[in-house]
Order: C-alpha cells, then sequence, then structure tokens
C-alpha cells in the first residue's frame, strides 16, 4: 500500500514507523510548516507536497492518513474521496457529531473505505476479551468502566489550541479517554443514557475539560463508569473494569492484568503485569496495534468491506462523548439514539 500523510506532528512518526515494519511504502507528506514537512520526507524517502489538495490527488498514493488536529477532517475527506483515494483518520473522527456524520456518508457515496485510528482494539488483551465476553465466559455484564487519570504539563498546553472546543472539540475525554470509551463501546455494545460533571481548567489554562466523570446506563443493563483527566500528577496507567456474574476482568495500559473468573476454561488468559501507558508521555505507546490496524485497513481496502475500526466505529466513540458533555452542560442525563446511521 502507498501512502499520502497530511500532518507530520509527533503522531506521525508512530505511523511512519509502523507502515514500515509492516511493508507499506509513504510516497507523500505535506504539512502547514513546509521544513518539518521536508525534514519528515527526507527522513522517510517520500516527497514533499506543498498542497494537501495536490496530495490527496497524487496517483501514486492509495490512501490518506489524516494526521492532523480533529478540526480538520472532512476538507481532505472530500477531495480524497473524489478522486478515489480511501481516507485514514486519527482519532477523534472530528470535534463534533454532524462532521462525522458527513464523512461517514461522504466516503459511502463516493465508494471508499474511512478507517478511524483507534489501535487498542487491536492490543492482545482486546483480543482476547473480543472473543471471551460474547462467549459467555465472565457471565452477564453487571458492571463496565474506564479511568483515564492522567497528567499532561503545561507546556503541552502552552498553545492556545490546546484543549480548545473548536480545534480538539474539547478536553482530556475528547482526546485522552476517547480510546477507552472506544473500547467500553467494542467490548459491551451500545450506552444508551448517561449523566456527567466535568471541571473546566481545573488546573490547566485551557476552556474545555481537565476532569470528567460521567455515570453510563448500557442497553445491555449493565451500568459503568469513565472517568477522564489530565490534572493528575504524576499520572497513572489507564484502567479498564469489567464485572460479570462469573468474574471480574481488568485492562490496565495495553495488557489483561486480572482474569479473575469462577470455575473458567477455554483459552487461557494472557495476564500480564507490564503495561505500557501514556499516561505522562503521549509517545509511550507500543507500535504492533498500529501495525495490525493498518493491516486490517488495507484488507478491507482489498475486500471492499468494513474495518474494524470503521468510520461508524469513530462515529459511535464521539457521539458518546458529545453526549456526556452535553450532560455536563445542561445537568441532565442525556439519551444517546440508536439505529442505523
Amino acid at each position: 500500500m502507498r501512502v499520502g500523510i497530511i500532518g507530520c506532528g509527533a503522531i506521525s512518526a508512530k505511523h511512519i514507523a509502523a507502515y514500515k515494519n509492516i511493508g507499506f511504502k509513504v510516497t507523500a507528506v505535506t504539512d502547514i510548516d513546509p521544513a518539518r514537512g521536508q525534514q519528515v520526507a527526507d527522513s522517510c524517502g517520500a516527497r514533499f507536497i506543498a498542497a494537501y489538495e495536490d496530495l490527496c490527488r497524487d496517483p501514486e498514493v492509495d490512501f490518506i492518513d489524516v494526521c492532523t488536529f480533529p478540526d480538520f477532517r472532512l476538507q481532505p475527506l472530500k477531495i480524497a474521496a473524489d478522486a478515489g483515494k480511501h481516507v485514514q483518520v486519527q482519532k477523534p473522527i472530528a470535534t463534533n457529531s454532524e462532521t462525522a456524520l458527513e464523512m461517514l456518508r461522504y466516503t459511502r457515496s463516493a465508494g471508499v473505505v474511512l478507517n478511524v485510528v483507534s489501535q487498542h482494539r487491536f492490543d492482545d488483551s482486546m483480543r482476547f476479551l473480543a472473543k471471551a465476553i460474547p462467549a459467555g465466559r465472565l457471565g452477564k455484564i453487571l458492571q463496565a468502566d474506564a479511568y483515564v487519570k492522567w497528567h499532561r504539563s503545561a507546556e503541552y498546553y502552552s498553545r492556545p489550541i490546546k484543549g480548545s472546543w473548536a480545534t480538539e472539540g474539547g478536553g482530556a475525554l475528547i482526546n485522552q479517554g476517547i480510546h477507552q470509551v472506544d473500547m467500553l463501546l467494542f467490548l459491551i455494545g451500545q450506552v444508551k443514557e448517561v449523566f456527567g460533571y466535568w471541571q473546566l481548567g481545573a488546573l490547566h489554562k485551557i476552556e474545555s475539560e481537565d476532569v470528567i466523570t460521567a455515570l453510563l446506563k448500557y442497553a445491555n443493563g449493565a451500568t459503568g463508569v469513565i472517568q477522564a483527566a489530565t490534572a493528575f500528577w504524576p499520572g497513572y496507567p489507564e484502567r479498564i473494569e469489567i464485572h460479570g456474574t462469573k468474574g471480574t476482568c481488568v485492562i490496565t495500559g495495553d495488557k489483561l492484568t486480572k482474569w479473575d473468573v469462577e470455575n473458567d476454561s477455554g483459552e487461557p488468559a494472557p495476564v500480564e503485569s507490564e503495561a505500557m501507558s501514556g499516561a505522562s508521555d503521549p509517545m509511550a505507546i507500543p507500535l504492533t496495534p498500529f501495525e495490525r490496524q493498518f493491516e486490517d485497513f488495507a484488507r478491507a481496502i482489498r475486500e471492499k468491506g468494513e474495518p474494524v475500526t470503521s468510520g461508524e466505529a469513530g462515529y459511535r466513540a464521539l457521539q458518546l462523548v458529545t453526549s456526556i458533555y452535553q450532560s455536563c452542560r445542561e445537568g441532565r442525563p442525556v439519551s444517546i439514539a440508536a439505529g442505523e446511521i
């Protein structure tokens, strides 16, 4: 596969390294900072293209990988889709649900594949649980929680666009916690109602939340909690806890660290103790899940099917986040519509 990258910030380096490992070729890059874009292009043997519009139409690109802030998604997506290019975007899919829906419908109409980077679905722990939970090994799910109690420095938020509603869509939940939001939806299913409280700029000089707590009611009857923060020094590994009538599992960072199940049988659980986490360093994350996700995207392109982290999955995660934000603003429970998109 031949890749064109839009945006040469920190996350693009992870993507480029993963592409190299799986044999994809980065053929072109672009960035609003030409010097940075040229440097990245030189480092990976790609061409620097000054205008993103030209990169989206480049005949030597099979898909574009949009590694920008989430307010810049729809613009390159439309141009690429019109040119028959498939599209991958970094999480979150967009800053608001309306834009996400338009992205989803536009790519469907153009017959191209839309993929949203949510690499934790490809962790070994998640791959195991995606089979074990539907098989009933935890029994009926009663509670499913996510805790993202991280720390980000004042320097991290030194640019005015960081933590802004317009550019990033919010703070700790949409940027740091959205991976765990996606994982809960992947493992447990639709959330039908939320109630949230937030603290805006509790520690940092930002307009959005750096501390937020939400109660969840799942469609299957389970309940849950999501807590996300970037204000808790020194930062602690993110955690998902799932409790069923037969037992409990805990994911810490990228690893399954607890599998306490009565009279369990079947495939042994891949329990480990050493986990990687971006709790205090955003780049302290492994490459393997990225590699697996990019290979799944290529499979979907070849088969003209849906990737595991499809545009719809990205929309559902954003829908839950924005519903929690709505609850925080309005001080009331918010119902979340299900059904086809």
